[in-house]
């Protein structure tokens, strides 16, 4: 049974926990003391009829009439430390926004790094911050950045998403160069935040200041890194009285312009097409609490180009969002991590299914679905329920295809008229804690079926905020048919349960969890997840020291033992063991650190591609690997980081034909020109020797060599090398215009050594498989971007996007294309598609519109 192995697993973790030099100096008491937050500090706005010129120049009457507060401390790299260099702040308000004037004293102008940068990134700068917890409610917050060279950053701050940059607001900021200082001028509308109509209002209240010279950042309320949590180690602002929420509205139309180019467009279709879209992002403030966020006719055809590899696993591949849409002020939809929003606008579901007669030709077969329109809602009351609402609509989508003889076109579904739905309660609690309710849901038009997923989370924390237990429950639940059959969705109702208890403060943390995913639990229609059936629990631990010892500035040490079951038989899958750790240098600030697995024999239930699982398992002996990586001082023209790994395999004595072995190695140089350009490199390269993996099962049963294999599960040993090539320049113009260039070159070698059919047990016997399954595939891709802000929330933007795929090439030979600069040259030479956009974004504001007619 799992569960004494868990025991087991945690005394050995705290066994492991003993010899750690600052745990064993502390006596028990000490060790178990809570880490609790600083004092809250309090500092009052003034509140003003006249707002102050927004330039970076604090010489109004009433900057010298507002409360002056100073005194930040040190949060890294030596907790507790007073500034030695002072920072003043002031805060006003009036009807319509909130102002902040900052003035950051340094010691020479030359100690102020100020590299320009795009939105939402720091670089080599110093900046200043102020957080807004609008609700007091210790959980969800705003962060307004400016960089000392006038960048903008804005974030938000929630328990589901943690520090997500994501989000954007429409806000005004200047900074100026005086002296030896330099100065933040920041004005942040009513309408960027949320705010209760309460009368008198307390709101929490943080200021941050980065000196990069000294790679130290500073907080007006202290903010201990032991103690677990931000927003709840926040002051409050006081004064605030008499403002009410304004109504939110704003209109972004755009208008985009394409031509793309595709040389390899089937015979008889335009290889060049063009394109005029147009929509709009509508934002309506429905109460002081809730905002909608409609799209309307959405183009996401600027977006960066995935990084495309190639996948010989049994899971799908999951890709990151670049879509603005769904990346900002999502965290409410993040909750329990159900929702992964490729799923909107994906591949259509029939894609792979649709096949030509013997007289005919596919002559076009879209890989998105477009979408018509997508919506938000949410917000949060001032009892701090958060309520989140989403829906999408897709369209009907269908492939093409042409008679070779007679010219005539038929049309095949591939994916219905569909409706994405995500509902979230989230009820913020006391001591950190908070209570969620999540359900997603997928209804497809016509004969095809609909998906449900229903999950409850809660997290609660002592008083202390010292320990907590978690957990979460979710039911999954399928109606219908398979689309384009008949027969009835297999895997109807599923579930999955997690529970954890954790120590989250202190220098000295520890966590428990066990969760079991039913062999029937199917989020995926909506979220993502790489393989249901399992029993797992994990018992870990970690140290961390945040002071200065010796010659480094911080370390930490983490351990983990995980374990997995079958679920459904109920049969061991794997035992491993992690330890982990870092530390960063005084003087230098060069970071090093070490990852080292250990992991006993697994069986791989997944690799034989068979459902239900249990039937098969694909053997992988024990094994163990290590990386070892350093990332070098960010503050100078050249950085670097890199990294090195090694896996090793034991030799499975019934399988003696080779002992399995991995390499790996990256490098990521960097070089800052000057303030205005940065170069960018990265390579990854890895080589997995006599790996063992599913080839096809004989499926492909057309070819005559897989005739004596049909009913066979064929698996092939083989060598992976990938590399991958990533080259990027960046050219800021201004704090509000640059210009972007990434070209990404990935290629991945494949060679088998022989071929063996899969018993029970995990035992291979080695089959005459004369197949060649050696191949190479290549992904090319260059995004090109020039943007401009030309004003608050308004953007013009060009982009060329030049891609080059080329799939799976097969070879007859020993081994795949081995010559790397060859395969280059040849994927370059190859026909490539090629588009070139124009969008522009105008932001309209309904207050400021009202304003300007008056």
């Amino acid at each position: 049974m799992p569960f004494p192995f868990f025991l087991r697993a945690v005394f050995l973790l705290i066994l492991l926990g003993l010899p750690w030099p600052d745990v064993q100096a502390q006596t028990p008491a000490a060790a178990l003391a809570p880490a609790t937050a600083a004092p809250r500090r309090q500092l009052a706005a003034l509140r003003i009829t006249t707002p102050p010129k927004l330039d970076g120049v604090l010489d109004e009457a009433v900057w010298r009439e507002a409360t002056v507060t100073g005194g930040f401390t040190q949060q890294r790299p030596k907790p507790g430390v007073p500034e030695t260099n002072p920072t003043e702040v002031r805060v006003l308000y009036d009807d319509a926004a909130i102002y902040v004037g900052a003035v950051m004293h340094d010691v020479s102008p030359d100690s102020i790094p100020r590299e320009l940068t795009a939105r939402d990134n720091t670089g080599n700068s110093d900046f200043f911050g102020i957080f807004l917890d609008t609700y007091n409610d210790h959980l969800n917050g705003y962060g307004f950045i400016v960089t000392s060279s006038g960048t903008q950053l804005d974030s938000r701050y929630s328990p589901a998403g943690g520090e997500d940059f994501n989000w954007n607001a429409v806000w005004e900021s200047r900074t100026t160069l005086q002296g030896t200082d330099w100065v933040a001028e920041l004005r942040i509308p009513y309408s960027a935040i949320r705010f209760s109509t309460a009368d008198v209002q307390q709101w929490g209240l943080n200021f941050m200041r980065q000196r990069k010279r000294y790679n130290a950042a500073y907080f007006w309320n202290e903010v201990k890194p032991e103690v677990d949590g931000f927003v709840n180690q926040w002051g409050v602002l006081t004064g605030v009285q008499g403002v009410k929420p304004p109504l939110r509205l704003s209109l972004t139309p755009y208008v985009s312009a394409y031509v793309n180019h595709n040389p390899l467009n089937a015979e008889g279709t335009r290889r060049t097409t063009t394109s005029l879209n147009g929509g709009a992002d509508v934002k309506w403030g429905i109460n002081e609490s809730f905002t909608l966020d409609a799209i309307l006719v959405p183009d996401f055809g600027q977006v960066q180009s995935d990084n495309q590899v190639l996948n010989l696993s049994p899971f799908e591949v999951q890709f990151n969002e670049n879509r603005p849409f769904f990346t900002e002020g999502t965290e409410l939809f993040n909750k329990g991590n159900l929702f992964y929003s490729r799923r909107v606008g994906a591949t259509p579901i029939g894609f792979y299914d649709v096949t030509a007669g013997a007289t005919e030709r596919i002559v076009r077969n879209p890989s998105e679905t477009p979408l018509l329109n997508a919506t938000k809602v949410s917000g949060r009351t001032s009892k701090g329920l958060g309520i989140g609402v989403f829906n999408a609509l897709s369209n009907d989508v269908y492939a093409t295809i042409r008679n070779r003889e007679t010219g005539e076109e038929r049309e095949v579904l591939t994916q219905p008229f569909a409706n994405y739905n995500i509902a979230v309660l989230d009820q913020s609690l006391k001591n950190n804690s908070y209570v969620s309710l999540i359900n997603t849901n997928v209804t497809r038009a016509g004969q095809t079926y609909d998906a449900n997923v229903t999950g409850g989370l809660f997290r609660f924390a002592n008083k202390a905020n010292a320990y907590a237990v978690d957990g979460r429950v979710v039911y999954s639940n399928r109606r219908g048919k398979v689309f384009g059959q008949d027969a009835e969705v297999a895997d109807r109702d599923g579930y999955k349960y997690q529970v954890g208890l954790s120590k989250i403060s202190g220098n000295f943390t520890w966590y428990l969890n066990h969760g079991i995913e039913s062999d029937t639990y199917n989020p995926n229609d909506l979220g993502i997840l790489f393989g249901n059936n399992n029993i797992s629990q994990t018992a870990g631990a970690a140290y961390r020291r945040y002071k200065k010892i010796w010659k480094v500035n911080n370390y930490a040490v983490f351990a983990e033992a995980t374990q997995s079951f079958l679920y459904q038989p109920t049969l061991y899958q794997a035992l491993g063991f992690y330890l982990g750790g870092n530390t960063t240098f005084t003087k230098s600030f060069n970071q090093f650190g070490f990852d080292f697995n250990l992991d006993r024999a697994t069986h791989d239930f997944y690799e034989p591609r068979l459902e239900p699982l249990g039937q098969k398992y694909v053997r992988v002996p024990g094994n163990a690997r290590l990386v070892l990586f350093e990332n070098s001082d960010s503050r100078k023209k050249f950085a670097y980081g890199w990294n090195a790994g090694i896996q090793h395999y034991n030799l499975d004595e019934r399988l003696p034909r080779a002992r399995r072995t991995g390499y790996s190695f990256g490098l990521y140089p960097r070089y800052r020109v000057n303030n205005h350009l940065t170069f960018r490199y990265s390579i990854d390269w890895s080589l997995y020797r006599n790996q063992i993996g599913y080839v096809n099962g004989g499926l492909d049963g057309a070819q005559p060599l897989d005739q004596p294999f049909l009913d066979q599960i064929i698996l092939g040993r083989r060598d992976v090398a990938t590399v991958s090539n990533v080259v990027s320049t960046a050219y800021t113009f201004t704090n509000r215009m640059s210009f972007t260039l990434r070209l990404r070159h990935y290629i991945s070698n494949v060679h088998y050594h022989d071929f063996s059919a899969l018993g029970q047990d995990g035992d291979e016997t080695l089959v005459d498989y004369r197949r060649n399954r050696d191949n190479t595939y290549n992904a090319f891709n260059v995004d090109a971007v020039y943007s401009w802000w030309f004003a608050p929330g308004s953007q013009i933007s060009i982009v060329w996007k030049n891609a080059n795929n080329t799939g799976l090439n097969y070879y007859e030979g020993s081994a795949a294309t081995p010559l790397y600069f060859d395969n280059l040259a040849s994927t370059i030479n190859t026909p490539h598609n090629n588009s070139v956009s124009v969008k522009v974004l105008y932001y309209l504001d309904y207050l400021a519109l009202r304003q300007a007619v008056r």
